[in-house]
């Protein structure tokens, strides 16, 4: 039986113009992040903030648009990592199209843990497996020299993902032990209570945990449960429900496109979730 989620919020008479203002000023920063390459951590924001408006007005993902602006923030997200480890003093990247060449600068205040976090999320989503190796090949280094001051456990929670990716069974289950353990309320300082509890740690880590044990029934009921989870946090307040940053789940949304590619039956539908970007729709169309 399938289980639906409903979303909260729905699109205003705005949205439609907002969402393509916004796409045209972030190509518009795409185009000339070579003779600004300083300002890639603004476009890091830029693209991810494309991404929510364009889900305000797509929430499945039925349109191509909606699709590039998905897949710049792949390409951004894994550019910044890019710059921050390439050897030499420039490397070449698509972005939205183009070959780009940027410089690289090392770590930096946006190469932090959830930055990275985003990065393979969006590498999941779009199912970039050379991004993915890339991302994997990052070394803890970079993160914690970003400067950015974080809880342990999404250190843990980056190691487990790069482990799994990189095959490598035995680290991964420890960093994944560490990550629940480290998870916990009493063991976190940084991180608002409600922020962990919702959406940073029980969503992915739990629905990464039940993907692994190939429980087909215990991943769609932790599913559904990090869905609620997600529309609980977001509609706390009158500002969370105002904002177009919650109307996609995008991390259980990369961990349910591995259980989907795994051939897990997924018996919970939402918009919280684009049918289109689940099922692997677009991917193809153009050269990412």
């Amino acid at each position: 039986m399938t289980v639906t989620i409903p979303r909260h919020g729905g699109p205003g008479p705005d949205d439609e113009g907002f969402a393509r203002a916004l796409t045209e000023e972030t190509i518009e920063e795409i185009s000339s992040i070579e003779q600004s390459p300083h300002m890639l951590d603004a476009l890091w924001n830029s693209v991810r903030t494309c991404v929510s408006a364009r889900s305000t007005v797509d929430p499945t993902c039925s349109g191509i648009e909606t699709w590039e602006a998905v897949v710049n923030a792949m390409q951004v997200g894994s550019a910044i990592f890019r710059a921050a480890t390439a050897t030499g003093d420039t490397f070449e990247c698509r972005i939205h199209h183009e070959m780009r060449r940027l410089p690289v600068t090392g770590p930096r205040a946006h190469t932090s843990a959830p930055s990275w976090i985003d990065a393979f999320y969006f590498a999941l989503i779009c199912r970039d497996q050379q991004r993915l190796t890339k991302l994997c090949e990052v070394p803890m280094t970079v993160l914690r020299d970003s400067g950015a001051q974080h809880d342990e456990y999404l250190y843990h929670w980056v190691a487990t993902l790069q482990a799994y990716w990189s095959r490598q069974q035995p680290a991964m289950v420890e960093a994944l032990t560490a990550a629940f353990r480290t998870s916990h309320p009493d063991m976190t300082e940084i991180a608002p209570r409600d922020w962990l509890q919702n959406i940073s740690y029980p969503p992915p880590i739990n629905l990464f945990y039940r993907f692994l044990k190939h429980d087909h029934a215990g991943f769609n009921a932790a599913l559904a449960e990090a869905l609620e989870l997600h529309r609980s946090y977001w509609t706390k307040d009158e500002d969370r429900e105002e904002s177009i940053k919650g109307l996609w789940a995008i991390g259980p949304l990369a961990i349910t496109c591995l259980a989907y590619d795994g051939e897990f039956p997924i018996a919970v539908e939402s918009e919280y979730l684009p049918r289109h970007l689940l099922q692997r729709t677009w991917i193809g169309e153009f050269p990412t």
